[in-house]
């Protein structure tokens, strides 16, 4: 406890970090008040928008901090920033005008510009839609006085600067706040729940029958333990041992001292990060879609198991689509010929392995070994709030045992408790850990990922 103590005095004596954490926090305050605020003609008294809250609609809801299903101006909240920045990682991979911009710093501001006016698309297109849905679910909480072409003009200009206000604090975070200004947002928004859900669930063991108190903290303890695995899973890496050759001059020669310096190359066991459950969850919504313009009952009964996340035909198929893509993802995000060119151009090499094309293939051998153990833990993370459900955990403390909630949540922690370790030891004091620097997502290919 001591230690704890003298490290947030310490925390709180750096001037600069402590300017940055008051600037964060004002800013995500802002954000959680306009979460709140409901769209200019809406009746929040009379607002009903059950379905938000399952399926897509239901990660839309989730993202964007419950703001979704309240109707607010920030109801779109980061995702189709989100979507935009995912389109443009995409195609710096198949475009290679893309690809030569990223590799430089004017080329990247250029890309983020791109990305911000493909942000404005994006939402102008999902106001629409939201608008529509709206009109379809919550009739009686729209205001007569608004017109069919007034209510969605003002709606979708409204989303849509929401959506670009939300962004700017993302930024503003990242460049005068604590970083990682839009994940920080969203792992907000989504813990923002969880005292909600973890009193729920105490009402339901102690006053619904559940089992009472013992199970309750039964189930706390396998939740620190989900969380510590989540832990593991994110900064698990596989070092690969690396020589650096230095330039020795004596006498009329040069001579080559190899091993002049030892480093490694550290491999993330999920470099995928929490991208594949997206995908995995975005797919699995899309039957239940589809069988909607259908009257086949048989197709609707085996969709519906398919739409149940507590049901073994979902979690099977669930968690073979989360090992599919945590494999296609990593081999877009992770280019070993190149790692293997920049080696050769920093004059390092691996010990028994020939600079070039060998090495370039033993990375992506080892790659390709610890992707497996890290996609199916991944898939693990995933399925385990259904099968916590199936135990009896309501469906919205159940939804933190794994998941995209909590993976979001651990890795923009350790990110931003990384952001504070290295204030503290750019002035000599001493980290958060004893056992030794923490590692959050910032070594991993897909480190400047919204998520």
């Amino acid at each position: 406890m001591k230690k704890l103590i003298d490290t947030l005095k310490n925390i709180w004596s750096i001037d600069e970090l402590r300017k940055r954490i008051l600037y964060t926090l004002t800013l995500i305050l802002v954000y959680r008040v306009g979460s709140y605020v409901t769209l200019p003609g809406i009746d929040p008294n009379v607002l009903a928008l059950d379905g938000s809250q399952e399926g897509l609609l239901g990660l839309f809801n989730m993202f964007a901090g419950g703001s979704f299903s309240r109707a607010s101006i920030f109801a779109l909240g980061v995702m189709p920033y989100i979507s935009a920045s995912i389109f443009m990682q995409l195609a710096g991979i198949v475009i290679p005008q893309i690809a030569k911009l990223q590799k430089e710093e004017s080329g990247r501001r250029k890309v983020n510009q791109y990305t911000r006016y493909l942000t404005v698309l994006v939402t102008a297109f999902q106001a629409s839609a939201y608008v529509a849905y709206l009109r379809g679910q919550s009739g009686p909480a729209i205001v007569p006085e608004f017109g069919t072409f007034l209510f969605w003009l003002s709606t979708t200009v409204v989303l849509t600067a929401g959506t670009l206000f939300v962004m700017w604090l993302g930024e503003k975070i990242t460049d005068r706040g604590i970083g990682n200004g839009v994940s920080l947002l969203i792992m907000v928004g989504i813990f923002a729940r969880l005292p909600e859900s973890l009193l729920q669930e105490f009402s339901a063991k102690n006053l619904g029958g559940g089992g009472g108190l013992l199970i309750f903290l039964i189930e706390i303890v396998f939740f620190v333990a989900v969380i510590i695995g989540l832990i593991m899973l994110t900064q698990g890496v596989r070092k690969i041992p690396l020589n650096y050759a230095r330039r020795v001059m004596g006498g009329k020669s040069a001579r080559e001292v190899m091993g002049g310096s030892r480093d490694f190359i550290p491999l993330k066991v999920n470099s995928a990060g929490v991208m594949p459950i997206i995908f995995a969850q975005a797919i699995m919504f899309i039957p239940a879609t589809l069988v909607g313009f259908t009257d086949n009952e048989t197709a609707q009964g085996f969709v519906r198991s398919l739409s149940d996340y507590t049901s073994l035909a979902y979690n099977l198929i669930y968690a073979v689509l989360v090992i599919a893509f945590t494999y296609f993802y990593t081999a877009l995000i992770f280019n070993p010929t190149e790692m293997a060119d920049n080696l050769k151009r920093n004059n390092s090499f691996i010990p028994g392995v020939k600079p070039g094309e060998p090495t370039a293939n033993y990375i992506a051998t080892i790659m390709d070994r610890i992707t497996l153990p890290g996609s199916v833990f991944l898939a693990a993370a995933g399925v385990f709030p259904g099968i916590a459900a199936l135990l009896g955990v309501t469906s919205g403390f159940a939804s933190f045992y794994g998941g995209t909630s909590m993976l979001i949540g651990v890795a923009v922690i350790l990110d931003t408790l990384q952001q504070i370790e290295s204030h503290l030891l750019m002035r000599r004091y001493d980290g958060l850990m004893k056992t030794g620097r923490i590692s959050g997502r910032q070594s991993t290919a897909n480190a400047g990922a919204p998520l």
